[in-house]
């Protein structure tokens, strides 16, 4: 048994994949928050539930909105900033009692989708994550690129390509730069995006709703993210070129971006044609988890 965990900024996620790569069991509880020892706690009591419940010892991965620094082994990048500088990897071990296989949540991502999802068979899949954050992963020929220094992907922290006059310099992220492509495409990018010109404070989820109803603000605010969404998946395939790009994470959810997303790419992609494939993923809000289970194999 193969036991997934994906560590989100709002919600932990666990899933057990038996031999034939079936979900047998799986779980979902908020996140703890700006609280690392609870944090920790929920994991190791997602594994032991699981444990109980199958009578079964699992192999665990994992899967965070961030990395592993090879220079610290301690936590770095993360947008569950509670996570930085702690040396999680080696405190989850300790806690679980058994080695545990860790990488980005895109990462996760990616592969599970080139292995039995949306990018099945599909040689370059670069994996997005549209939610509380904006993740990126790569999977070639199914297995997960890393990189030297394990942010291969990490498109979110480079700058908005392209930027019109009110655009620059852009709001201030976590990570201490202003103008990321995070602060922009994010639920709450959006959501801000919406408050300042004019709307009420509410959620991306709900911003969405709205301009499916028609409202005209609404509207605005969608069609210009989806705007900035096309430009920043242009520099990607600009210097990756994969076969697909696959989306999960809540805002993937909103269906006409992979109709107009390839239309609007190509005015900056340096192609005279572009092939790559824009998908959601097929196994949805389950994907990473899974991904984070395969972490120990991909035979099934």
């Amino acid at each position: 048994m193969r036991l997934g965990v994906d560590l989100g900024g709002t919600k932990i996620a666990a899933v057990v994949l038996d031999d034939r790569g079936e979900i047998v069991w799986q779980r979902r509880i908020p996140t703890p928050r700006e609280d690392y020892p609870g944090t920790l706690a929920a994991i190791g009591g997602l594994v032991e539930q699981a444990e109980r419940d199958l009578a079964e010892r699992c192999s665990v991965g994992l899967g965070i909105p961030g990395a592993v620094s090879p220079a610290t082994g301690r936590i770095k990048n993360a947008n569950s900033t509670w996570l930085n500088g702690q040396p999680f990897h080696e405190d989850l071990e300790r806690r679980l009692g058994r080695p545990v296989r860790l990488t980005n949540d895109a990462n996760c991502l990616a592969m599970s989708e080139s292995f039995d999802g949306a990018a099945a068979n599909a040689m370059v899949v670069f994996g997005i994550i549209l939610g509380t954050g904006v993740g990126g992963g790569v999977a070639v020929r199914g297995e997960i690129l890393s990189g030297a220094n394990a942010i291969a992907g990490e498109w979110g922290h480079n700058p908005l390509p392209w930027p019109d006059d009110d655009e620059r310099p852009g709001r201030r992220c976590y990570c201490g730069l202003h103008g990321c492509i995070e602060t922009f495409l994010s639920g709450p990018g959006l959501a801000s995006d919406y408050r300042d010109r004019g709307g009420a404070v509410i959620s991306a989820e709900q911003v969405v709703d709205r301009a499916g109803s028609g409202e005209p603000l609404a509207i605005e605010t969608l069609d210009v993210w989806e705007r900035r969404l096309a430009k920043s998946l242009a520099t990607v395939v600009n210097l990756l070129d994969p076969d697909v790009v696959v989306a999960g994470g809540g805002l993937s959810n909103i269906g006409r971006i992979y109709e107009n997303v390839p239309v609007l790419w190509r005015k900056w992609i340096f192609s005279d044609a572009v092939v790559t494939r824009f998908v959601q993923a097929r196994h949805g809000d389950s994907s990473g988890v899974r991904g984070a289970a395969r972490l120990w194999g991909k035979q099934v």
